[in-house]
C-alpha cells in the first residue's frame, strides 16, 4: 500500500492534481485502496487534452455538409417491403440478431430514485417499468419469429447492481438468464474550469458516464463482442432505455441494410419544425453523420427540397442497427469526446463539500453517431414518430412521462384495432 501510495503521489505531482488525495486520510483502508486504484487508471494526458478542447469551439467551415438520403417506410411498395422483411426475418430466425439497451442513467430528472429503466410509466390501468415495456417487445418478437434473441443491457457503475437485482426479481422476464446479459459503461473524471479533477462527496474521484458513444469500447472491454461472435450474432440493434416505442427487433431495417450492403442503418422521424432541438442525419465530407441542433445554421435548418420537405429534417432518434464487423472495428478506437458544462457537487481543497448553484465542471461524452463517420455509408429508414418514438427524458412538458404515456397508449390502441 505504501509503495502504491508513493507511486500515486508522484503521478499527481507530475500532473498538478494533488487535490485528489485531499480526503485520503479520512477513508477506511478498503476505500483508500479503491481511490489509489481509481487514480492509477486515469489517463492524465488524455484529461489534459480534453480540458484544452473546452477552450476552443468546433468549426465546420472546412467541413462539407450535405443531406443524407433516406427511405420512407410509408412509401415502400408491398413488394419492396416483403423483399426486405424476408431477408431480415431469415437473420432473426437463424439466431443472428441481438438487441442492446443503453441503460446507464439514473431517473433523477424524473424524480425517480433508481435506474432509469425501473421508472414506472402509466400505460393503462397500471404503471409499468420501462424495462418491462421493452422486455414485452423482445418477448413478442421471440415468439413471432420462433427465435432466441439475446438482450444485452449496458448499465453504469452507479446502477449496475440495482439493475441486475431488478431483472432477478422479474425472473429475467422468462427470457432465460443466459439470454439477458449486463455490461458496464465506462466513466471519465470530471474537471473544473481550471483543469483540476474533482473529488466527490465520498472522497473518491468524481466521475461521470462517458456517453452513449462509449458503448463500442465498453462492449469490447467487457467481452460482449466476443460473446456475440461466439453465438453467431451478425446484426445488433442498439437503442436507449427511455424510448418505450423502440422497435428493437426490426426485420425491415435489417433487410434494407443487407440489401444495400451497408454495415449500419438508423431510424429517423421528421422534425416537427426547423427549430426542433434534435440532431439530424447528414453527410460530412461524404461520410454519414449527425449534425447537432447547436451546430446547424438557421439557413440549413430551414432549407427545403423541391417537394417542400426539409433538406435536413431526418431526426436521429437513437435507434441504430450495426453489423458485428462494424462494432468490432469501431470498438478498437475511442470516439471523440464532447464536453458538457454541468453542475457538480465536490469537495474543495479545504475539505469542504461545495454544492454549486451554477454549472461549474466539465463532463466528457462520446456520441454514438460519431461512429457513423467510420462507415462509407448507411441506410436511413424514416418511420412514424407516433409508432416508434416516445422518449421519457424530462419530468414535464416535451418528452415527458405524460407525452410518452399518451403515445404508448395510442399506439397500443391503434395496433389492436
Amino acid at each position: 500500500m505504501d509503495e502504491k501510495y508513493e507511486k500515486v503521489k508522484k503521478i499527481l505531482k507530475k500532473y498538478n492534481q494533488e487535490q485528489l488525495l485531499i480526503w485520503y486520510d479520512k477513508l477506511i483502508e478498503q476505500k483508500k485502496e479503491e481511490l489509489l486504484d481509481q487514480i492509477l487508471k486515469i489517463d492524465f494526458e488524455q484529461m489534459e487534452e480534453l480540458y484544452n478542447q473546452t477552450k476552443g469551439k468546433k468549426d465546420f467551415k472546412d467541413c462539407k455538409v450535405e443531406p443524407l438520403s433516406y427511405i420512407d417506410k410509408q412509401k415502400l411498395s408491398k413488394e419492396e417491403r416483403e423483399k426486405y422483411e424476408k431477408e431480415g426475418i431469415q437473420v432473426i430466425k437463424e439466431g443472428k440478431y441481438a438487441v442492446v439497451t443503453m441503460a446507464g442513467g439514473q431517473g433523477t430528472r424524473l424524480g425517480h430514485n433508481g435506474p432509469k429503466g425501473t421508472f414506472e410509466l402509466e400505460v393503462g390501468e397500471e404503471k409499468k417499468p420501462l424495462f418491462t415495456l421493452l422486455a414485452k417487445t423482445v418477448k413478442e418478437a421471440t415468439k413471432k419469429y420462433d427465435a432466441v434473441i439475446p438482450w444485452y443491457i449496458m448499465t453504469s457503475k452507479e446502477n449496475n447492481y440495482k439493475t441486475i437485482e431488478f431483472f432477478k426479481r422479474h425472473n429475467y422476464f422468462e427470457m432465460g438468464e443466459e439470454n439477458v446479459k449486463f455490461f458496464i459503461q465506462n466513466e471519465l473524471p470530471m474537471i473544473d474550469t481550471k483543469g483540476k479533477i474533482l473529488v466527490d462527496e465520498k472522497g473518491m474521484v468524481k466521475e461521470a458516464a462517458d456517453g452513449h458513444g462509449g458503448i463500442f469500447e465498453a462492449m469490447r472491454k467487457e467481452g460482449i463482442i466476443e460473446e456475440m461472435k461466439q453465438r453467431g450474432i451478425e446484426w445488433v440493434f442498439i437503442a436507449g432505455v427511455d424510448n418505450v416505442l423502440a422497435k428493437m427487433v426490426d426485420p425491415l431495417l435489417t433487410g434494407i441494410a443487407i440489401d444495400k450492403n451497408y454495415l449500419a442503418a438508423g431510424k429517423s422521424v421528421v422534425k416537427n419544425n426547423p427549430k426542433e432541438r434534435v440532431g439530424v442525419f447528414c453527410k460530412k465530407n461524404n461520410k454519414p453523420s449527425v449534425i447537432e441542433y447547436t451546430e446547424i445554421t438557421d439557413e440549413m435548418a430551414e432549407k427545403v427540397d423541391e417537394d417542400g420537405e426539409l433538406l435536413y429534417g431526418e431526426s436521429h432518434i437513437l435507434c441504430n442497427l450495426f453489423n458485428i464487423k462494424a462494432i468490432e472495428e469501431i470498438g478498437k478506437n475511442k470516439l471523440p469526446y464532447h464536453s458538457a458544462f454541468k453542475k457538480a457537487k465536490y469537495i474543495d481543497k479545504n475539505g469542504v463539500i461545495v454544492v454549486p448553484t451554477e454549472p461549474n465542471a466539465y463532463k466528457f461524452e462520446a456520441f454514438i453517431f460519431d461512429a457513423f463517420e467510420k462507415l462509407n455509408d448507411m441506410a436511413i429508414l424514416r418511420v412514424k414518430r407516433e409508432e416508434e418514438f416516445a422518449p421519457v427524458k424530462n419530468a414535464e412538458g416535451v418528452d415527458s412521462p405524460e407525452t410518452a404515456s399518451k403515445l404508448y397508449k395510442d399506439y397500443i390502441k391503434n395496433k389492436n384495432k
